[in-house]
């Protein structure tokens, strides 16, 4: 997809605070710091959009990004840093689950894992979440430019075993863009499908 706009639309803390234009919106979920700010940021071609940081746990609310004026990015909260106080951490779940729960112009859910690592717990609940709901989702596992081919092999099949089923573990770098072609097919098509009258009828 060529960008043509990208404009941050606003921080929303509760339901009432989501958007009320109804276009597709794209989430971005995965642990703290585990890189989703830049993968936002480098499937857009920007710097700085999507705010990155190097402490986790800082992103606290759903940041609503307008692309193209045709769909938003949202970025949601990051889960499992164990220094953010547990009410807090209880707090932004709630965000999260209600967001993904009823958001009806929710067309993909984004997991972002980290390559290096083995998929932790949290990681494995989301994607339980997701495939219970029946949300459409994506699994990408993003920082591949820092392992070897063989490393990187190795720990998508990984991934794939644990968090792919039927889906496909996407190889991503926001430093080399590998992996950035094959995701925005995904959005694409999953923007394609929600668009689609006869597709909606068939719901």
């Amino acid at each position: 997809m060529k960008i043509s706009s990208t404009e941050f639309v606003k921080s929303a803390f509760a339901e009432e605070g989501w958007p009320r234009v109804t276009l597709p919106e794209v989430a971005f979920l995965g642990r703290s710091n585990v890189g989703k700010s830049s993968v936002i940021n480098s499937l857009l071609g920007v710097r700085g959009l999507a705010r990155t940081s190097s402490t986790p746990g800082r992103t606290q609310a759903l940041n609503f990004f307008l692309i193209n004026k045709r769909l938003h990015f949202v970025d949601l909260p990051g889960y499992g840093y164990a220094r953010v106080p547990r009410d807090v951490r209880e707090s932004w779940g709630e965000i999260v689950t209600n967001y993904l729960a009823k958001r009806e112009s929710l067309v993909l859910s984004i997991q972002i894992v980290d390559s290096r690592h083995e998929p932790t717990t949290l990681d494995l609940q989301l994607r339980e979440w997701l495939q219970a709901h029946e949300k459409p989702f994506l699994t990408v596992a993003t920082k591949s430019d820092k392992l070897s081919n063989n490393e990187l092999r190795k720990n998508l099949e990984s991934a794939h075993k644990l968090l792919g089923g039927r889906n496909q573990v996407i190889a991503y770098s926001a430093v080399t863009k590998r992996g950035r072609d094959e995701v925005w097919r995904a959005i694409e098509e999953a923007v394609t499908v929600s668009q689609s009258p006869f597709l909606k009828s068939e719901k």
